[in-house]
């Protein structure tokens, strides 16, 4: 009788815990699937934003053409007027 009580105590929690981690190892895959992805997002967000910088620093560089191209212009008006 005491077998069945001690066999009981040691068992019954492990079939418990089975239970419990079984929905999340079924799950497993469709994480990892899912992390792989947001991996592949997050490689593409940087490339993006590498992207924008460069859009950004070029956007700067032509400003400041435009800005001398009008200083150049109001000094030939001005010589003209």
């Amino acid at each position: 009788m005491l077998i069945w009580i001690v066999l009981a105590v040691v068992l019954l929690p492990l079939v418990a815990l089975a239970l419990a981690v079984r929905p999340v190892l079924t799950r497993l895959p469709g994480l990892r699937r899912a992390a792989v992805a947001l991996q592949r997002r997050a490689v593409e967000a940087e490339a993006l934003r590498e992207t924008a910088e460069a859009l950004q620093q070029r956007a700067e560089g032509v400003q400041r053409q435009l800005d001398t191209t009008s200083g150049r212009l109001a000094l030939i008006k001005a010589k003209r007027s």
